[in-house]
């Protein structure tokens, strides 16, 4: 009888060994698992440490980064704009150096012109209400030389754009156009009104701020400088000095609030969404007419004869 040749069956210490020699193959792949974990572990430990030195790194750089110089045009911690031949043009000024104080603007106080200065957070609702109400009788009376406009951007609401410090990257961009572009200022301003986002929203990217630099007509050499934020610590600065310091060719000890508007040093209380009243109270604070580019001469009585 044949037996087939089948193997025979494995003794009870076989049996033993060969668990026990699995076990260990199951231990080292366990310790190698293991060893494996450990290194990702702490290379993931080690890059985001890397990572959050490098954002600390960032972020004192930013802080401690030392002042440079104000934009050009700009002197007075303002752009002053006058009727000139081409419409709407900036006095042009030197930059207020690094580390230095800025100079107060001239008024023209021939009694025929309305100064108009005005303190402005791009994020501020009210800012908005004014501009879209004041906006284009401003740049008629600038245009007919019955007033210079001196505009202050300012950022007093950077913290109110859920972190992407809107009114300071828009008051640097305004500062980027007040150097490169000067004459696309005052619409570049409009602009920014016209388009205005929503106190606590994230506002306008930096892409959108160029895009609307470029529709007033600025240079594309505004670009870097608003990507860069050039002008973050001037910006800074001009903001500290409204907030604190007294207002020059007025009685006001600083900035309270957003808009600040002021008519040969007197400030505008009124309503911001009356035309008719702004009106009305440049009249009363200039004496004259913004309506017309001359102002009418009065009539000299006549002598009577004999």
């Amino acid at each position: 009888m044949s037996t087939g040749g089948s193997e025979p069956r494995p003794t009870r210490n076989q049996r033993r060994e060969a668990a026990r020699e699995k076990a260990r193959v199951l231990r080292e792949e366990q310790k190698k698992r293991e060893r494996r974990n450990r290194f990702l572990i702490q290379g993931g430990v080690v890059v985001a440490i890397v990572a959050v030195a490098a954002l600390i790194g960032t972020l004192i750089f930013n802080s401690i980064r030392p002042e440079g110089p104000g934009p050009q045009n700009m002197a007075s911690d303002g752009i002053l704009l006058v009727g000139g031949e081409n419409g709407i043009e900036p006095v042009q000024t030197p930059a207020i150096p690094a580390g230095g104080e800025p100079t107060a603007t001239v008024p023209d106080e021939s009694g025929t012109v309305a100064n108009i200065v005005v303190y402005l957070d791009y994020l501020c609702p009210f800012c908005g209400q004014f501009e879209t109400t004041n906006s284009e009788t401003m740049r008629t009376m600038v245009e007919q030389g019955a007033a210079t406009l001196e505009i202050h951007p300012i950022a007093i609401l950077t913290n109110k754009s859920a972190g992407t410090q809107y009114s300071l990257r828009a008051a640097n961009a305004a500062a980027c156009v007040a150097e490169e572009s000067p004459e696309a200022f005052f619409d570049f301003n409009a602009l920014m009104f016209e388009n205005q986002p929503e106190e606590l929203t994230a506002g306008l990217t930096n892409d959108e701020i160029k895009e609307l630099a470029a529709e007033a007509g600025a240079a594309s050499s505004v670009d870097s400088c608003i990507d860069d934020t050039t002008f973050k610590s001037w910006v800074q600065d001009a903001t500290e000095r409204a907030l604190t310091e007294p207002i020059p060719n007025s009685e006001l000890a600083s900035v309270t609030g957003t808009p600040t508007v002021l008519v040969n040093g007197k400030q505008y209380v009124g309503s911001l969404e009356d035309p008719a009243e702004f009106q009305a109270f440049v009249l009363q604070a200039t004496g004259e007419s913004y309506s017309e580019s001359e102002a009418t001469p009065t009539p000299t009585p006549t002598p009577d004869a004999g």
